[in-house]
This record gives C-alpha cells, structure tokens and sequence, in this order.
C-alpha cells in the first residue's frame, strides 16, 4: 500500500475537536465522504483538501485522506497519510478495510460512517466488518463539523472579509455598468459576474448567478437562472449572486427598479421594512426564529408573506447551519463568529419580486456588515 505523508501544517484546532468528541462518543475511527453522491465540505475544511475523497479520523489522533486525485491532494491537502483510492480498486468498502488495517483498529472498535449512507450500502459495510461496531446515526462526526463550522475562525474571517470587498467591488461596477447601459440582458450581468469575479483571484461564483429581469422577477429563484432577456428596464429586477474566494462564499441580493408602479413601490417598501426590522433585531444570542417571526409577523399586517427563510449561515457552502426561519423545533442563536445573511423579499406574478439580501459577521458587540448589496433605483 502506497502513501505519503504531507508536510504541511495541520488545522490542529479543528481537529483536536472531533478528537475530542469522538472520545467523549466512544468512536475509534470515522469516516467523511465528499463524492458525487455525498457532498460534505467539511473534509475540505478538516484538512484542506477540495473534494472528492474519504477521510478517516482516528481516536489516537491521526487523519487518513483517500482521495480520487493524489496530485490535487499533495498539493493542498494536510494529512497523517494520504492512501491513493486508486489502491482500493476505488471500492469504499475496500478503502474502509485497507485503512482499518493501516491505522491497527482494534477489533470490536466503534466506527462512525456518515448518516447519508444508503442503507444497502450501510448493510453491505456491516456484512464486511464483521469485527468492527459500525455507526450510522444523524447525531454524527459529519453532523458535529458542520455544527463546529458555523463559528468562524480567524483564518476563514479573513478569507471572508476579503470575499466581501470583492462582493462589493462587483456590486459597484454592476450599478455603473447598468447605468451607463453597458448592461441590457440578464446574460450581460450574470456574465459580468462569473468574469470580473475571476480577475480578481476569486475561484468564481459561489452559486449560479440569477438574473432576472422585470419579466422574470416574480420567482423566488430564476427558472432558468439566466436568459437574453432585457434587464433592469421598467419595473422590478432582481440579481442573486456571490462569489467563492479559496472556497468561501458569499450570497448578496440586488434589486434594481426603473419606473415602478405604485404596486411596485409598495412591495419594495414592504421589503425594506422588514430588512430594518430584521438588522434592528439582530444581537448575539438571539434566537433565529424570534428574528423570523418578527419579520413575518409584520408582513403579515400588510397582507404578505414571504415564501423563503429570512436567512441562512454561509462559508465553504452557501447555505450553511443555521437557518433563520420559523420553526418550532429551532431553537438556535446567533453566536460570535458566525457569518450569516438576512435576505427578506417578496413576489408577485404580475409585479415581480423584490429582495434585499447582505452578508453580516456577528461580532463582539453584535452584528458587522460585510456587504453593500442595496435596491437600485434607475
């Protein structure tokens, strides 16, 4: 079995947690997967590697990256060992078995596997490690990353500040060139961001860009995410976008509206209410569903609703743990160190649609905005 052994330096906070914990849940190897079939960016973020792969994580405090691409994962990935999948016969049961022996778990041992696993394939690992106490279960390692994730580190703030002014940066250019007419379709601006995001080091957009000109803004999510269709003419128009910076997202909102009628002037309205509301409210420690509440209750008195959460955590993915939304069973606060946005909106299949959405850092003493996403008018 080959293997080398990076020389980099590990994410050693990071993963003296899941140490941590897997001592404290009795589990002497987990496994992560980041496949076709199982996105989990959180190998990526236990040791830097960007995707496909396993990773195994031992109670005795090594890490384990089987990965699809060994030339990829030499050069960005920090591991004990990285194993080619190719050594498997790239079988994860076989992956499974090869890093058993590697790392001499001890028979009876407890491995935890990740919950997404089909059953047939669950039963299928079962009836191989005979030897071994295989653990599937929602309240797993991959389910504790994602909870530690939602609290930044220095190094990821960084990254993220420096997403956010390029964030800016676009939002800016964008406005100029629709104002000097450089910017007439749903192509152009979508186009404009996937480029210029690019030329200013960005790994590109975070998620498809929507563009939705007066015709289209009615969604809450463009179908499909961008057409030739006219942009920023008369009435309400929308532009969804965010850029991935060394794998961090950010996830902005901008309405542009040009001559609206007084049915658009009151959506937009409505919209920037709830907003205000929704940053007033914003503290640490505040629960998500009393800041989703607040908002929807208000709309409700003017006889709206809005169809989508009021917001969502961000980092390596673009929705991330938390959500802030109305839920009897969410009972979650915004701590320090989170990066989240508050995106309030509404539609109408006749006047279109209307969402304000930034990106905020909670702080200290409460919230920070990062972004200058803003409703445009023309």
């Amino acid at each position: 079995m080959k293997n080398s052994v990076t020389g980099k330096p590990f994410q050693t906070a990071r993963l003296t947690k899941m140490w941590d914990w897997m001592a404290q849940e009795g589990l002497s190897l987990v496994m992560f997967e980041d496949s076709e079939a199982n996105r989990d960016q959180s190998i990526r973020w236990l040791c830097g590697h960007p995707g496909d792969a396993l990773l195994f994580l031992s109670v005795d405090r090594k890490s384990v990256l089987v990965p699809w691409d060994t030339n990829l994962a030499n050069a960005y990935a920090r591991a004990d060992a990285i194993i080619p999948y190719t050594e498997f016969g790239r079988r994860q049961i076989d992956a499974m078995k090869g890093v058993i022996a590697f790392l001499k778990v001890p028979h009876g041992a407890k491995i935890g596997i990740p919950p997404a696993t089909p059953y047939p394939q669950f039963l299928n690992i079962v009836g191989e490690l005979t030897d071994f106490d295989i653990i599937c279960r929602e309240k797993c390692a991959a389910a504790y990353a994602r909870q530690l994730r939602a609290i930044k580190d220095d190094d990821e703030i960084k990254i993220i500040r420096q997403a956010a002014e390029i964030t800016n940066e676009l939002i800016d250019l964008l406005e100029k060139r629709i104002r000097g007419e450089k910017i007439k379709t749903e192509a152009d601006a979508a186009l404009c961001i996937e480029l210029e995001a690019r030329k200013r080091g960005c790994d590109g957009t975070a998620f498809e860009t929507l563009a939705a000109g007066p015709q289209r803004s009615f969604c809450i999510h463009a179908f499909p995410a961008w057409t030739g269709e006219p942009f920023a003419g008369q009435g309400l128009s929308i532009l969804d976008f965010g850029v991935k910076l060394h794998g961090y997202n950010t996830d902005v909102t901008v309405t542009f509206i040009r001559d609206p009628k007084p049915q658009q002037e009151k959506i937009v309205s409505h919209v920037e209410k709830a907003y205000q509301l929704a940053v007033a409210m914003t503290e640490n420690n505040v629960p998500v569903r009393k800041l989703a509440l607040a908002v929807d209750l208000q709309l409700e008195r003017y006889k709206k609703a809005m169809p989508h959460a009021l917001g969502h955590s961000i980092g390596l993915e673009e929705h991330e743990y938390p959500v802030i939304k109305v839920c009897e069973t969410n009972d979650l606060v915004l701590e320090k160190g989170m990066f989240f946005s508050l995106e309030p909106g509404l539609y109408d299949s006749v006047y279109g649609g209307c969402r304000l959405e930034n990106d905020f850092l909670m702080g200290e003493s409460g919230p920070e905005l990062l972004t200058n996403a803003r409703i445009i008018y023309l």
